[in-house]
């Protein structure tokens, strides 16, 4: 796959994104759209313009690939699916962690139902975003083209939820703000699983002085994992009933990092060029994208309104 061409609406960062990448670049989309004629487009723009930019290239018969979240409210994530769909192009949602070593391993132990009933899981995201961080840009921190602490920062961490242990059947939220921003930047959620299992998840970007912790622990009743270190990059909890023998990979899996982002997107893009070439089938589509926004709509529903919001959405 060749990079063809490049656009932002920032000339500074147009220009130096033209000469590091020696293509041309473009301060409008659909020009772009209409002169290069790209097999794909990468959408790494703010979350609020996905939508539309997402239609502008399906109306053009190009493949879409979108970063989380794939849109910030749910009409306009179904609007993306159905746009994609008529035009008979992909659309294709970014969710690097899921490519992840260690929970590649702990999706592996779930299939094979190592854990028997799963009683309880728990993520936490405890990670730092100072003012200035918000301040960089006028979108940051706004309900409309960023969205808060779980629907931005945590957002691969609730996709864990539908991923790993199934659809979801209700949710609980609370939600509070202290930087100065419109969306939240702490938050604690609650959830039950249609197949009977509870959940919790508590995420801020308030941690003094530093990012401490992205974890996930599953509690079985034959098995009990937990995965942490600073972004789900290292599994400190690995005990079942039974042995596997890939149970000595746990800690090759575990891989150091400075980064919360991890190491999949190299994969991710693998898989859309197998997508694009007739190799493969999408590790996440549109559809799959639904999946985790809905929850998040969901719990912003839950934390505005003092209910308990049960899922689907539509029925």
């Amino acid at each position: 796959m060749d990079l063809v061409a490049v656009c932002d609406v920032d000339r500074d960062v147009l220009n130096a994104h033209e000469e590091e990448f020696k293509v041309p670049g473009y301060l409008r989309l659909e020009e772009m759209l209409q002169r290069e004629k790209p097999d794909l487009v990468a959408l790494c723009t703010p979350s609020g313009l996905h939508p539309d930019q997402a239609v502008l290239a399906a109306r053009h018969g190009v493949h879409v690939m979108t970063e989380k979240p794939m849109a910030t409210r749910w009409s306009d994530g179904v609007r993306m699916v159905r746009a994609c769909d008529e035009a008979g192009v992909y659309l294709f949602v970014v969710k690097q962690n899921r490519q992840n070593a260690t929970l590649q391993l702990l999706k592996r132990a779930i299939c094979e139902k190592r854990f028997g009933r799963i009683h309880l899981v728990h993520l936490n995201v405890f990670w730092t975003r100072p003012q200035s961080y918000y301040d960089q840009a006028k979108w940051r921190g706004t309900w409309e083209f960023d969205g808060g602490a779980f629907m931005n920062q945590a957002s691969h961490y609730v996709d864990l939820f539908d991923w790993l242990i199934g659809p979801v059947d209700k949710v609980q939220a609370m939600v509070s703000t202290t930087r100065d921003i419109d969306v939240e930047d702490t938050g604690v959620l609650n959830i039950r699983w249609r197949n009977g299992a509870l959940g919790s998840m508590s995420v801020t970007m308030l941690t003094y002085p530093k990012n401490l912790e992205g974890s996930i622990t599953i509690l079985g009743e034959r098995g009990t994992a937990r995965v942490g270190g600073v972004a789900v990059n290292d599994i400190q909890l690995w005990q079942f009933d039974e042995p596997r023998d890939y149970d000595a990979q746990i800690k090759m899996a575990a891989y150091e990092t400075t980064s919360v982002y991890g190491f999949g997107h190299p994969l991710y893009y693998k898989n859309v060029i197998d997508v694009l070439r007739g190799n493969a089938e999408p590790d996440t589509d549109g559809r799959e994208g639904l999946k985790s926004l809905e929850l998040l709509i969901a719990a912003y529903l839950s934390a505005r309104d003092g209910r308990t919001v049960s899922l689907p959405l539509e029925y």
